[in-house]
């Protein structure tokens, strides 16, 4: 089988930092190839030196493609050649529709006039191919993120793709959808579009891979060869971090106290639209130095609850009580969530997470200006100390405290995060997708400050979208559907079985 692609030697500095060090990638025509390594390993930079966001000049080594030295100016003479690149942050207009999307750019014009008609038509086509059966007028803001990633995929095939770059492409969807992600990933191999796929999901990269390439620290470690052998998650692993991981999620004894949050018959109608009903007469709670975990399958209401016990950050028409010690305390507002012991880790770091344009220094103290004030001033030392001590707590790989969140790894972004919310001295933790789009290696960190936390006393509530996870780390799994508690059960007696069985008979109760 030929190659469509060899990178060579590929070398990318930035100030103070070497980013890739002689990396080497080699792509076969009409193959799935896989890419994986730690946050930080170099992965997004690779991707970007080959679609050309990083220019010919700006970086050392060759990209031959179709047996062509080729030196991209600009991700147009990429695509131009059908290298399409499909980023983690989905780059759609949401206020246009499906059809302008997905030529935007590209547009289907006759003397310098879009043939309305010509694009509606190709769009269908286009749709059909992906497998999405949506009218071509329908706008990108009323479609979920599984469909979103679908017209990306439309968007790629409607420029003659022949190879398809995802960067995390499953991050964001839930089981049903990353399957039929998967699917067409297969179904575009039948029909020799080569892909590159970038994913923490190793279950997925097992599954559909015909080479996987590790990169650790910036450096190629190996390209493994799946055909027709099974290459483990723990094989993926060992060469990603370099050691063996013979347990995933750190041991913890559980000790357990007294409820610290208690949430009783609470209610949220949409934000936008009164009229629905998303959260329903849900009550819960979590003790002191318990992990609670809130299972559930997209769409379920975890997050909508979450922020909207989070000082009302969503919805309308909230009602119900929340207790801190057993005393009713006002959530009404952020400011007095924050004061009554609550913070919320929110799953998107990036939009509401973060200020990616500013430093780690001041990431870490937003949450708590007073902490780092003397009579309404900011103390430029204490604020140092503060952050540099997070910075060391939390082992946060960067140049300096000073150094731009935008320019961190996702491990270390949500790290910087958990350090803004622990510097704000909440009772509990809301964590809603802590791990979401970082390594094993990061996840296993960021497991290992729950546990902490959980020592400390802390109650910590955590939403996730992988069930083995909940298993791994939580102590009490509540289950949600349609807005609803439907279920509540001790790790020691969850499984995947067990929560998916209690979700499916709820889906039929309801019918």
């Amino acid at each position: 089988m030929s190659m469509i692609l060899e990178m060579r030697g590929i070398t990318k500095t930035f100030p103070g930092v070497k980013a890739l060090s002689n990396v080497n990638l080699a792509v076969k025509r009409g193959e799935i190839h896989a890419v994986v390594g730690e946050n930080g390993a170099g992965k997004s930079t690779l991707m970007k030196v080959l679609s050309g966001v990083y220019p010919h000049g700006t970086y050392d080594g060759a990209i031959v493609y179709e047996g062509t030295e080729r030196q991209f100016r600009t991700i147009a003479d990429s695509e131009k050649i059908g290298i399409i690149i499909i980023h983690q942050e989905l780059a759609l207009v949401p206020l246009l529709s499906i059809a302008e999307n997905i030529f935007l750019g590209n547009e289907q014009a006759r003397y310098g006039v879009i043939d309305w008609h010509a694009v509606t038509a190709r769009t269908r086509t286009l749709l059909d191919k992906v497998g999405l059966r949506e009218n071509p007028a329908t706008l990108i803001t009323n479609l979920g993120i599984g469909k979103q990633q679908l017209v990306e995929i439309a968007k790629a095939l409607a420029k003659e793709v022949k190879l398809l770059i995802l960067d995390e492409p499953t991050a964001s969807l839930n089981e049903s959808d990353s399957d039929a992600l998967l699917q067409l990933l297969l179904e575009f191999k039948r029909q020799g579009i080569s892909s590159i796929l970038i994913s923490h999901k190793l279950n997925e990269i097992s599954r559909v891979a015909d080479s996987i390439t590790i990169l650790r620290d910036g450096s190629t470690v190996e390209t493994l060869d799946a055909r027709g052998t099974e290459i483990t998650e723990d094989r993926i692993i060992k060469g990603m971090v370099g050691r063996e991981m013979a347990d995933r999620y750190p041991k913890r004894e559980p000790r357990i106290g007294e409820v610290l949050l208690e949430v009783k018959d609470w209610n949220v109608h949409h934000h936008l639209h009164a009229e629905r009903h998303l959260i329903r007469d849900v009550s819960l709670n979590v003790r002191r130095g318990e992990v609670v975990g809130i299972a559930g399958l997209m769409g379920a209401g975890r997050t909508e609850f979450a922020m909207s016990v989070f000082g009302r950050a969503y919805g309308q028409n909230i009602s119900g009580k929340a207790f801190m010690h057993g005393r009713e305390v006002d959530l009404s507002t952020i400011r007095k969530a924050v004061a009554s012991g609550l913070a919320y880790v929110t799953e998107d770091r990036k939009q509401l997470g973060l200020v990616l344009n500013s430093s780690i220094l001041h990431n870490v103290t937003l949450a708590n200006l007073p902490g780092v004030a003397k009579r309404g001033v900011i103390d430029d030392m204490r604020e140092l100390a503060v952050a540099t001590g997070y910075r060391r707590q939390l082992n946060i790989r960067s140049s300096s405290v000073y150094q731009e969140a935008v320019n961190l790894s996702g491990g270390n972004q949500q790290k910087v995060v958990l350090s803004k919310w622990l510097f704000s001295g909440p009772e509990v933790l809301i964590l809603d997708e802590p791990t979401r789009g970082i390594d094993v290696g990061a996840k296993y960190e960021i497991y290992t400050i729950i546990n902490r936390l959980a020592e400390e006393g802390k109650g910590v509530i955590m939403i996730s979208s992988e069930m083995p996870e909940l298993l791994g780390v939580c102590d009490r799994i509540y289950v949600m559907n349609e807005g609803r508690i439907v279920g509540e059960m001790p790790a020691e007696e969850a499984s995947q079985e067990a929560i998916m069985r209690v979700i499916m008979r709820s889906g039929e109760k309801a019918q």
